[in-house]
């Protein structure tokens, strides 16, 4: 687990990296085919850092908001839910995280921030009022796992990114019908120009949803099965886990403000479970059979 955190934390910083040269050699390619000159390369350079900084102060906020979570919540708000929390914080060596409740009668649960002084976990009405104390406490657990081994970081800066990259798809296309092509060198060539701008825009609108939801996988599968062997290790009991993920896979109740930004941060896909090949073959957690199976090993 301690690699595994390590591995989060080097991830977190490539992506970033990566993520930052990939936006300016955007601006660079703004910079060539518009009449913008390097300022579209300066442009992009602060975009790119204005959004890391962003994604990683105030990702987990944006993911809070985009799921209708209400809080943070006092002992006094939900004694059951709160005491709950507090107890398994306490077992794990943690911080007690920030305390959100998503109104939805759905049973999902999840966590986010940028580490774990700075974490919050967010749980439907659905599950505090459908799962048993040890089921829920499974789920807690298995989302203070993703706290402390740091998955809440990498998976947060995603969102972010991941929303950027829509955007800079829309930008290209925008740029076209605001006429930033060349001028000077000719109606031909100015033509020719904004023709390859809308290309480039239009196979960057359809490939973003693609490439948000490759990053999304890279990071989510193999974490979600790593944090329910935590759970599983920090309530000694992973047939509570497992009979709270039979209950989401009996429901399989989409959430009301599901979103594709935000999925891969649930304990279980928020749209409900899907059958046909392309939505388990793009699906950002593994089949909850499987998952079940392995904690039932475990016993």
């Amino acid at each position: 687990m301690y690699n595994q955190i390590d591995s989060n934390k080097r991830r977190t910083a490539l992506l970033i990296g990566i993520f930052i040269v990939v936006i300016l050699l955007i601006g660079l390619a703004f910079s060539q085919l518009t009449d913008i000159g390097y300022a579209g390369l300066v442009i992009a350079a602060l975009i790119s850092i204005v959004t890391s900084l962003f994604s990683y102060y105030q990702g987990d906020k944006v993911a809070l908001w985009t799921a209708g979570a209400k809080g943070p919540i006092q002992k006094t708000d939900n004694p059951y839910l709160y005491r709950l929390v507090e107890n398994l914080t306490i077992t794990a060596g943690l911080d007690l995280p920030k305390i959100y409740i998503i109104p939805d009668p759905a049973i999902n649960a999840f966590a986010t921030g940028r580490d774990p002084k700075h974490a919050s976990i967010a749980v439907t009405n659905g599950a505090i009022e459908k799962l048993a104390n040890e089921e829920l406490e499974g789920v807690i657990a298995h989302e203070l796992s993703h706290i402390k081994n740091y998955d809440i970081l990498l998976m947060t800066v995603v969102i972010i990114m991941v929303g950027l990259i829509a955007l800079l798809s829309d930008w290209f296309i925008r740029i076209r019908f605001w006429g930033g092509g060349r001028r000077g060198e000719g109606d031909s060539k100015s033509s020719q120009l904004q023709i390859i701008l809308l290309v480039a825009g239009a196979i960057l609108l359809i490939l973003s949803p693609i490439i948000g939801k490759l990053i999304q996988l890279a990071i989510s599968r193999k974490r979600e099965f790593l944090a329910d062997a935590s759970s599983a290790l920090l309530t000694r009991y992973p047939e509570g886990l497992a009979k709270a993920l039979e209950k989401i896979q009996t429901e399989s109740m989409p959430l009301r403000q599901a979103n594709n930004a935000t999925a891969h941060l649930y304990i279980a896909n928020p749209f409900g479970r899907k059958k046909h090949f392309m939505s388990q073959l793009f699906a950002t957690h593994p089949p909850i059979e499987e998952r079940i199976a392995t904690l039932r090993k475990m016993i």
